[in-house]
């Protein structure tokens, strides 16, 4: 159970609260109070609403007579989505249900709406406001007993009932309806204790309002007690707006489903008040909630998506029904659409953060590989052919939304490529270093934890991600869950020893203070980057660790070559003796490919994990749990390199995607010992490549070159005469004398690119950048070093 707030927390909570929010809180407290006085009294809380049966409905996104035209789209053109729909469908009736990642959960002959069937905990039958709905022995874990109260399900029977004119599907739909309302009176039972699962199950009975509407099975009555069930909602929703309580994605898709009751039923006393209230809540949710770069606030791909999907369903619905809709709404949505696209260039969008396992439209489509969803919509309404190739196809929830003439549209629009460009995401601290011509992408996450006390962020700063073709190479593990018997389990998930980043002294980067709640978050710095022609280059620290006792900085820079492997280089800056580990955690089903090396696939795709020589860390590989979605969890595998040492230490990581188990992975070792420059090579086949990284900002030499620069390549490709030298924030560069750069002032980068005896210049500062030597020189020059002074690899 969450520990209570202390009084003193509590009293600073309110000393902190404005009068506004002070007077709101007041309010929704003492309504709250009433309302469980005036049910026990007999109040009808629902009276009001039956004034709009019958009376005039607003557009949803698909007319009555429509319905049968996009039923038969889907049967012709979305098979597997409508045989999917059917087949659901049965099962539903027979009372067996997939919730989260639960699958086939049979809740018998008669649904206990209050019941967690996982853990066999039922919620109390008491006023909503007094049942503590994060506690697991109360109600055991609310997300589950609240997904099903959703009905979504409720869709899936309409949908089935007009693909077969089957009338069991709706006949099992009615039943369900009246079980839910027997068994859940207002504002008695959990499921009226979060707006935002009020909200959601709003949306589900509007959607099976218009999916039903024209047919026998709207009787008069049912019609009448649906009106009476979405007024109710929405009064509910409108009273307890979590304007302050979370400000996030519960606020918006509370005002989505609010918008939506004022837009269709017109016929509702509060009808003009919720629509105008809730539109301008989505309005201002979308200039808050979402950075500049387009991503979400939440520090998380999945809420993302989440509130991706809020924000494309209410401006659908706005154009439809002649709402005004500001122009930066549309700029923050496509800017949202183009983050998406740029996280799932490599065909997989990258877990980060928390993994809340629902979603707006079909709950099922809660895996890693429905997240492009939303592109699918998104191509249509911005007429985007990067988005449709990025998508594949149509979206079932795309021909709802959009209709027959959006499917149309869909296939009529020209696929283009995304952009091959490595992207940083500055405001939101993310970094794709990209190789689209071999589908592969690497995120690196150097943004902050999250807003405020990052409840659904993760410690995972400085931490990346490895995809390939739609497969994840190295992996965030998911989420798994938010309470239940074993809370330590929803700290590890969260915590920096699951994510692909340093760990110091066995502690997270920050401190946990709740399931929901970190304290003491780091400071997370970009501190360079660079998007060159050949190679991709970062470099940022976070200082999660300076709480402790001798304080200790993580420092992370990450080299790319571009269409080869990527360098990742770790040093732990410092005093004193601490313990230090990396952990790599690999993509599901990659399994040791070879026993000489740290060699993995999957009989698609292949990662080697190379290291240097005599690195003098433990090493080890282990068996480990992530999860794919909510409420799951599979085995994996986890590399970990570790050490109890004075600081400062350095790790260095060569990963490389497509290694060839037959033609090994290459070997990497550190050149010299000079504290004020850090020099490794790999060699591979004919290939070298030398990677010099400066420890002080100073003039420094090593293996046969010299430079200022915090940051130098050079690499040599002796079957293809290919040479290229890399220099990052310097302003020269020579070899074994022979300057080859030069600079009148400091640059961020350099490049010099040699192919059969052609060279290009490619640079940030071009007119100030001068090439004075050969590229063959250069390689000639040094391998006489090589030879002569035998110092290269000491």
């Amino acid at each position: 159970m969450p520990t209570a707030p202390s009084w003193g927390q509590r009293f600073q909570r309110l000393r902190a609260m404005s009068r506004s929010e002070l007077v709101d809180r007041i309010r929704q407290h003492a309504t709250a109070r009433l309302d469980a006085y005036r049910q026990r009294r007999g109040h009808d809380f629902a009276a009001s609403f039956e004034r709009q049966v019958g009376g005039k409905t607003g557009r949803f996104f698909f007319a009555p007579a429509e319905v049968a035209g996009i039923c038969e789209v889907l049967k012709q053109r979305l098979p597997s989505s409508a045989a999917g729909i059917v087949t659901g469908a049965e099962r539903i009736c027979r009372h067996r249900f997939d919730l989260l990642g639960y699958e086939d959960l049979d809740y018998g002959t008669e649904i206990d709406w209050h019941l967690d069937l996982i853990h066999e905990k039922r919620g109390p039958r008491k006023p909503w406001f007094q049942i503590r709905y994060l506690d697991f022995e109360e109600v055991g874990d609310s997300k589950i007993t609240w997904e099903l109260n959703r009905h979504q399900h409720f869709v899936t029977l309409a949908k089935a009932y007009q693909l077969t004119g089957d009338e069991k599907f709706v006949r099992e739909l009615v039943a369900q309806w009246k079980s839910w309302h027997h068994a859940n009176p207002y504002p008695i039972g959990m499921n009226w204790a979060s707006s935002l699962e009020v909200a959601f199950r709003s949306l589900s009975w509007m959607w099976t309002y218009f999916l039903l509407a024209d047919s026998p099975a709207m009787t008069s009555e049912l019609r009448r007690e649906w009106m009476r069930a979405l007024g109710l909602s929405g009064r509910h929703i409108e009273t307890y707006l979590s304007t302050y309580f979370s400000p996030n994605t519960h606020l918006l898709g509370e005002a989505v489903a609010l918008f939506f009751l004022g837009t269709l039923f017109p016929g509702f006393p509060e009808a003009a008040r919720w629509k105008k209230r809730g539109w301008q809540v989505v309005v201002d949710c979308i200039r808050k909630q979402v950075r500049q770069d387009g991503f979400y606030f939440e520090q998380s791909t999945y809420y993302h998506v989440y509130a991706l999907d809020f924000f494309l369903h209410a401006r659908v619905m706005a154009a439809l029904n002649a709402v005004t809709i500001p122009a930066d709404y549309d700029v923050a949505l496509i800017k949202m659409l183009d983050a998406l696209s740029l996280l799932g260039r490599a065909g997989l969008v990258p877990s980060m953060g928390d993994d809340d396992g629902g979603r707006l439209f079909d709950g099922r489509r809660n895996r890693a590989e429905y997240l492009l969803d939303p592109l699918s919509t998104g191509a249509v309404l911005f007429e985007r052919g990067d988005f449709k190739f990025i998508s594949g196809a149509c979206r079932e929830e795309s021909l709802w939304l959009l209709g027959i003439s959006g499917f149309a549209a869909f296939e009529q629009l020209q696929s283009a490529p995304p952009s091959d460009k490595s992207v940083a995401l500055r405001e939101s601290g993310l970094f794709l270093m990209a190789d689209a011509e071999i589908g592969q992408q690497l995120l690196l996450d150097a943004g902050p934890q999250g807003p405020a006390s990052a409840g659904h962020g993760h410690a995972d700063a400085l931490s990346i991600h490895l995809t390939s073709n739609g497969f994840a190479l190295l992996m965030d593990p998911g989420t798994l869950e938010y309470v239940g018997e074993y809370q330590n389990e929803r700290a590890y998930y969260r915590g920096t020893a699951a994510h692909n980043t340093m760990r110091v002294d066995a502690l997270d980067q920050a401190d946990d203070g709740g399931p929901f709640s970190w304290i003491n978050l780091p400071a997370v710095k970009a501190e360079g980057w660079i998007a060159g022609q050949k190679f991709n280059y970062f470099v940022g620290s976070h200082d999660g660790y300076t709480r402790l006792a001798t304080p200790v900085i993580h420092r992370r820079w990450v080299f790319h070559r571009k269409a080869d492997f990527w360098l990742v280089r770790d040093a732990a800056e410092g005093h004193g003796t601490h313990s230090v580990e990396i952990s790599w955690h690999l993509g599901a089903n990659l399994s040791p490919a070879s026993a000489r090396d740290y060699l993995f696939g999957n009989g698609t795709e292949m990662l080697g994990v190379v290291t240097a020589a005599g690195h003098g860390w433990s090493q080890s590989a282990q068996r480990c749990f992530w999860s794919p979605v909510y409420g799951r969890k599979e085995r994996t595998s986890v590399i970990t390199f570790g050490t109890t040492s004075e600081l400062p230490v350095e790790f260095v990581s060569l990963l490389l995607p497509n290694a060839s188990g037959q033609g090994g992975v290459g070997h990497l070792q550190r050149i010299g010992s000079d504290p004020a420059v850090s020099g490794y090579r790999y060699t591979r086949g004919g290939e070298e490549h030398y990677f010099f990284f400066a420890n002080a900002p100073k003039a420094w030499t090593l293996g046969g070159w010299a430079s200022d620069a915090q940051f130098l390549y050079w690499s040599v490709n002796r079957a293809r005469g290919e040479q290229l030298l890399g220099l990052c924030r310097g302003s020269y560069a020579e070899a074994v004398g022979l300057r080859v750069l030069a600079s009148s002032r400091l640059v961020d980068y350099a490049e010099v690119v040699g192919s059969a005896g052609e060279t290009e210049l490619f640079s940030s500062a071009p007119d100030w950048v001068q090439l004075q030597g050969s590229l063959e020189r250069v390689e000639t020059e040094l391998d006489s070093f090589d030879r002569d002074s035998k110092r290269i690899g000491v």
